[in-house]
């Protein structure tokens, strides 16, 4: 550790070579009027000079130091007096602190004859503004989203939750990025177990980068091979401020607006902040309607192929009769037919996401036009198999949250390559297989799919039935009333 000199020059040499070949570094020299000299080290762009010269600067220039009832030997004495409340500033002593400031936006400030600096906090860069996720947008409810402001994210947090026991811990991760990551819990809700392995998790984390919360979530993830996800992010803090009330704990990190919230459980990903701000007698409704279109996501492709290819006495005989009629010219197995409209499906969604949203309707009359009808009138495809993929289509896009989409798409593959090749026998062995899988995951010692297994009954009636808030609370209406 390098201590602070009081030599002025020797500082300041030492750090110009610490910031060698920085264009963006500024070095400003004054003097005050009785003589001392003054410097100011940072960087272009991530300080807000014109507010450190206002409150700071210009009463040094022209008044010196001030004094009060008892004389100012120093400057770090005079902001611990008198200054400290107009900005966040801190005493450093050493270099390497010093630098570590600087790198996060700091004013550093350097006095001759002082063997401590002074690193002032005044942001000058630009941030986005407060806006509504466009990935999570909802009918009824906040429309206020993170931004990449950390210290903007935990303000939303302590808007919605006014109460001591919101506990916000900061952690610094990555050697060149030093991200600053903090861990939100509620005192006496969260599980203590849960905070100490989340603890654990975080400290035993050695990687040169935490450039988004991604990043974390594949360090501290239970199993990183599963297809599903075990750490929910949203950009809402309306949703992250009901988790914590539940008990469950989040992580934020600079730099990014998704928070990540753990521990979490299958049926997650299906519940949308719809469900708790729609009236609980339609929310019934659309959470079986969820749940059903959830199933036809990843199996009625592979459904399709059992049925028509290995039981067509199951289907009716005048749909069979139409299916045949319709598949008469098509040069390819059926299972080759759904594989290949499902690329191309997936192609094109990819393709949307991508593209400028000047660009994305195109990419619509392509996919109707060109690649459906035009296939269909050549006799590639057949007009069931566009139905049939349009269908599994919708039903995906009734999943509220992406992430929870992705597993399900690649599942339509492997149940289609179990479908085509032993029928509803390798259909029936995918859905054992995928059973198994989430029977087996964990999420922070939470079992993934819970309350289905294990079984809990009451908290499966929570599962599918959205009680109303005053039923929650165990108050009835009539004494609610009252």
């Amino acid at each position: 550790m390098r201590a602070i000199d009081s030599d002025i020059e020797a500082n300041e040499a030492d750090l110009r070579s610490t910031f060698d070949h920085c264009s963006d570094i500024v070095f400003r020299p004054y003097r005050l009027n009785d003589g001392t000299m003054l410097l100011l080290v940072y960087l272009d762009g991530m300080t807000s000079l014109d507010s450190a010269e206002q409150n700071l600067l210009r009463p040094l220039l022209f008044g010196g130091l001030p004094q009060g009832m008892t004389r100012i030997e120093s400057l770090a004495e005079m902001f611990s007096r008198e200054w400290m409340p107009i900005a966040n500033v801190k005493t450093v002593d050493c270099m390497e602190d010093l630098v570590r400031h600087i790198l996060l936006g700091a004013l550093a400030m350097l006095v001759d004859g002082e063997s401590t600096a002074l690193a002032v906090f005044a942001p000058g860069y630009e941030t986005r503004g407060i806006q509504e996720p466009h990935k999570e947008s909802t009918l009824r409810g906040s429309k206020e989203g993170f931004v990449e402001l950390l210290r903007t994210n935990m303000t939303l947090l302590r808007r919605r939750i006014v109460h001591e026991g919101l506990k916000l811990e900061s952690f610094t991760l990555g050697t060149y990025t030093q991200t600053e990551v903090v861990l939100a819990y509620i005192r006496g809700k969260a599980s203590a177990r849960v905070l100490a392995e989340v603890r654990d998790r975080l400290g035993r984390i050695e990687t040169d980068g935490i450039i988004d919360s991604a990043y974390l979530e594949e360090w501290i993830e239970d199993h990183s091979f599963s297809l599903f996800p075990q750490i929910q992010n949203t950009e809402r803090p309306d949703i992250v401020a009901a988790s914590l009330l539940e008990g469950k704990v989040a992580l934020l990190a600079n730099g990014t607006p998704f928070a990540l919230i753990m521990p979490i459980t299958f049926w997650s990903g299906l519940q949308s902040a719809d469900d708790y701000f729609e009236r609980f007698v339609f929310v019934i409704l659309t959470r079986m309607v969820r749940y059903i279109l959830t199933f036809i996501s990843f199996a009625l492709p592979a459904l399709y192929v059992a049925l028509s290819t290995f039981h067509p006495e199951m289907v009716p005989s005048n749909l069979m009769i139409g299916i045949a009629t319709a598949r008469e010219n098509s040069p390819f197995p059926t299972v080759i037919e759904v594989l290949l409209m499902m690329f191309v499906f997936d192609g094109l969604q990819e393709a949307g996401v991508h593209l400028p949203n000047q660009l994305g309707p195109i990419v619509s009359i392509i996919g109707a036009l060109v690649i459906g009808q035009a296939a269909v009138e050549a006799g590639i495809i057949s007009t069931p198999i566009i139905i049939v993929i349009s269908l599994t289509g919708i039903a995906a896009y009734t999943i509220p949250r992406y992430s929870a989409t992705l597993p399900f798409r690649l599942l339509r593959y492997l149940m289609l390559i179990f479908a085509g090749w032993l029928g509803f026998v390798g259909f029936g062995f995918g859905i054992i297989f995928l059973l198994l899988h989430l029977v087996m995951l964990e999420s922070f010692g939470t079992p993934f799919f819970s309350p289905v297994a294990p079984f809990d009954g009451p908290r499966i009636k929570n599962l599918l039935v959205r009680y109303p808030f005053w039923a929650k609370s165990g108050q009835s209406r009539k004494g609610r009333r009252s």
